[in-house]
C-alpha cells in the first residue's frame, strides 16, 4: 500500500464510519474505482481503532461515568440501580452478538461478503430500512392531522431486550454495505428511541466491539507480517482526526434533520454499482488485498 492510498483510505474511513452509509463499503469501492488492491478486512479493523479513539474522546464524560458506575456496582448493590451502571451492562449485552458472529463468520467476512454485488444489495436494502425508520420517527415527533405527537424513549428507558436487539443490528454490519451506525440507529428508531438517544447508544456500543476487532487484527497482522505498518498507521491517524469532526457534526445534524439524504445516496450508489458490475466495468470480486 502506498502513502497516497493510505491517506485517501484513512480519510474515507473517518468520513464514513459514523454516517449511515457503510465505511467498509466505501473503502472497498474507493479501492475498486481507483484500481487499487482491496485494502482488506484487516486494514478496515485496524483503522477503525482510530475512529473509535475519536468516540472515546468525544464521549469521554459519558464513558468515564459508565465505567466508574459499572465497577462500583460490582461491589455496591445500591449502585446497580444507577443508570450509568446499567448502561455498562447493556453495552456488554449488546456486544455479545457481534463478538460471536465475528469469530464464527471470520472467513466469510474476509472473503465472500466482500463481493460488490452483496455490498450493493445491502446499500439498497438497508437504505430502504433506514428510510422507513426515519419516517416512523418523524411521524411520532411531529404528529399529524388526526394524531398528537408521541414522546419517544430516551436512554433512561433502555433495557436488556432492547440492548440485545441493538446488538443484533450491529452484528449485521459485519457485511459490507450494511453500516454499523445505520443498522443500530434505525434499530433504535424502530424500538421507539429518540434520534439522539439511538445514535449515542450506537456509538457507545461500537467501542468494545471495534476495539476488540482491531486488537485481534493487529495480533494477526503482526504475526503474518503482511501489513504495511507505516501507511496503515498514517491511515489510522487520519481516520481519527476526520472521524472526530464527523461525530461532532453528525450529533448536531440528527437532532433536527432527516436521514433521507443518506437513504437516497445509498440507493443511488447501490444501483450504480450493480449497473457497473453488470456492464463489466467493475469486477464484483476483490483484487488481492493490499499489504
Amino acid at each position: 500500500m502506498s502513502w497516497l492510498e493510505s491517506l485517501i483510505l484513512g480519510l474515507v474511513q473517518g468520513l464514513t464510519e459514523f454516517l449511515p452509509v457503510s465505511s467498509s463499503a466505501h473503502l472497498r469501492l474507493t479501492a475498486a474505482f481507483a484500481g487499487w488492491k482491496d485494502p482488506g478486512a484487516a486494514f478496515t479493523a485496524i483503522t477503525q481503532i482510530g475512529t473509535e479513539a475519536a468516540v472515546l474522546i468525544y464521549f469521554r464524560k459519558d464513558i468515564a461515568n459508565i465505567v466508574s458506575a459499572w465497577f462500583r456496582s460490582l461491589f455496591d448493590k445500591e449502585m446497580r440501580q444507577d443508570h450509568n451502571a446499567k448502561m455498562g451492562w447493556l453495552v456488554i449485552v449488546g456486544s455479545i452478538p457481534i463478538g460471536v458472529l465475528g469469530v464464527t463468520l471470520k472467513d466469510q467476512i474476509e472473503g465472500p461478503f466482500r463481493d460488490l454485488r452483496i455490498t450493493a444489495t445491502m446499500l439498497i436494502v438497508v437504505g430502504v430500512i433506514i428510510g422507513v425508520a426515519d419516517r416512523l420517527a418523524a411521524r411520532d415527533e411531529t404528529g399529524g392531522r388526526h394524531r398528537a405527537a408521541m414522546q419517544r424513549k430516551t436512554l433512561e428507558n433502555l433495557n436488556t431486550k432492547d440492548g440485545l436487539v441493538y446488538g443484533l443490528c450491529q452484528a449485521m454490519a459485519l457485511i459490507p454495505g450494511v453500516s454499523r451506525s445505520g443498522a443500530t440507529i434505525s434499530g433504535g428508531l424502530f424500538l421507539g428511541y429518540q434520534r439522539e438517544a439511538a445514535a449515542r447508544y450506537s456509538f457507545l456500543l461500537a467501542v468494545p466491539a471495534v476495539l476488540a476487532s482491531g486488537v485481534f487484527e493487529l495480533k494477526d497482522a503482526a504475526e503474518s507480517g503482511h501489513v504495511s505498518w507505516g501507511p496503515t498507521l498514517l491511515a489510522t491517524v487520519i481516520a481519527f482526526a476526520s472521524g472526530y469532526a464527523v461525530i461532532a457534526w453528525f450529533m448536531k445534524f440528527i437532532s433536527s434533520k432527516s436521514f433521507m439524504p443518506f437513504v437516497w445516496y445509498r440507493i443511488a450508489l447501490g444501483v450504480a454499482i450493480i449497473a457497473l458490475v453488470t456492464a463489466g466495468v467493475l469486477s464484483p470480486h476483490a483484487a488481492e488485498s493490499a499489504g
